[in-house]
């Protein structure tokens, strides 16, 4: 999933693809690039970040949605409002990301029921203003899993059908870097909630924690794409439904390498699997020769003395 921020204070990106032509063909070129789908967000979601009007938003998202559709390239829409999702879905959006899973806007759920379009949940604490207040955590996995099985749960009870939600972690939000790593690193405990996981976490802030070392400083949001990489690496091989990337390039390599090497271990392990049951099979099948040989032997028919 490649993202086109149509807005000029993205924590990674503001305001070079916020002009509509220039989105579109940023859109293109991630396709080009190797994303299955376009996440196009007109709101950015970076701590601090203050809200748009409706009219702004929709202004910034609906015609990039349009042309992107027009082209087709599937498109998803980032937005915490219903009508916004309404109207990129009217548009040709396929999909509602929304960080919020419904919380923000109550209108959404019912919104994307009717449509019939798939919906990310995220496990979102609220406006990220409150990010200190509610990012404290006894068990974060346990806790992250209860609380977007909530979401899921009201969204089903909302109408959407339960095979039309996947769900996100929503790395960053209302979380410290060991939150996020921790959350990585038991990804298996994610999947137990029975829907599709999307894995966005494209130069986050735990990120450069994690790369500047003790006492160092973070690298730039832009120089965290190989580290970005690393991570759609990882989740692939945890069996992730998709990553959520700026660059899509590096990261569409990794899943395919990664892809390739899962391909080869199912392989290796399904002929050493033939290679016991053909062992097995031999075996017992000697036994069965042996026994009736000597069974014939000793027989009064069998000429033995």
């Amino acid at each position: 999933m490649g993202v086109v921020n149509v807005t000029p204070d993205s924590f990674s990106d503001g305001g070079r693809f916020f002009e509509a032509t220039v989105a579109v063909k940023h859109g293109l070129d991630l396709v080009a690039q190797g994303a299955d789908l376009v996440d196009v967000g007109g709101e950015s979601t970076r701590p601090g970040a203050a809200r748009v009007d409706e009219d702004e938003e929709l202004r910034r998202v609906v015609p990039v949605v349009r042309e992107l559709a027009l082209e087709g390239v599937a498109v998803s829409v980032d937005t915490m409002r219903a009508s916004v999702a309404e109207q990129a879905l009217a548009a040709g959006a396929v999909l509602v990301n929304d960080v919020s899973g419904g919380l923000a806007d109550k209108a959404m759920v019912p919104v994307v029921a009717a449509a019939g379009a798939p919906f990310v949940v995220m496990h979102w604490r609220g406006f990220l203003e409150g990010a200190t207040v509610h990012g404290s955590y006894r068990d974060v996995v346990g806790e992250v899993v209860d609380e977007l099985r909530a979401r899921v749960d009201a969204a089903v009870a909302g109408g959407i059908a339960p095979e039309r939600i996947v769900v996100d972690p929503g790395l960053g939000f209302s979380k410290e870097a060991e939150h996020d790593l921790t959350l990585l690193a038991h990804l298996d405990r994610l999947h137990a909630l029975g829907h599709p996981l999307l894995v966005a976490a494209s130069r986050k802030r735990f990120l450069g924690r994690v790369l500047a070392g003790p006492g160092g400083a973070p690298p730039p949001a832009r120089e965290r794409d190989a580290a970005t990489a690393a991570v759609s690496a990882l989740a692939a091989d945890r069996g992730a439904w998709a990553v959520r990337v700026h660059e899509v390039r590096a990261s569409a390599d990794a899943v395919r390498v990664t892809q390739a090497v899962h391909q080869a271990r199912t392989a290796t392990a399904a002929a050493t699997a033939d290679a016991a049951t053909s062992t097995t099979s031999s075996a017992t099948t000697s036994a069965k020769t042996t026994t009736s040989a000597r069974a014939t032997a000793e027989s009064p028919d069998g000429g033995s003395q």
